[in-house]
């Protein structure tokens, strides 16, 4: 783990990340690479890995690397758009995120991050996302 993951990895104490045991492995500009292991908790009702345990971990890894490189100046972001297509799922085992920046404006980032099975490395989602830069308000 690098130093800026193990500082995300302290920060989500406490907070949905924390809650699913999402493990941050590597986050430097433009990519950030996570995971989880697969618990009764990621699980839906029909016995495959829940959509909404897929897209904690694609949009978490995705947050985290915006948040981490803001351009100067900005004070946070906020997601405005995101979509994931699945493909396949896991129900045992680890699942991984590899995350990208596409684009990195003054205002507006765009990623795309694809999980995977770490058990047979086949794809289990593509996602994508598009934040906003947030700056703090003018002083009047």
């Amino acid at each position: 783990m690098d130093d800026v993951a193990s500082l995300f990895q302290t920060r989500q104490r406490g907070t949905l990340p924390d809650l699913l045991g999402l493990e941050w492995i590597e986050i430097r500009p433009g990519f950030v690479e996570g995971r989880f292991e697969v618990r009764e908790h990621h699980v839906a009702p029909n016995g495959f890995l829940h959509a909404a345990s897929v897209v904690a971990l694609a949009d978490t890894a995705c947050g985290y690397g915006c948040f981490a490189f803001l351009p100067e100046g900005a004070s946070g972001f906020t997601t405005i758009e995101l979509k994931a297509n699945f493909v396949g799922t896991a129900r045992e085992g680890g699942v991984r995120c590899e995350a990208q920046m596409l684009h990195g404006g003054r205002t507006t980032q765009l990623w795309d991050a694809l999980v995977k099975s770490e058990i047979t490395g086949k794809t289990i989602a593509a996602f994508r996302c598009t934040q906003i830069i947030l700056y703090p308000e003018p002083k009047r």
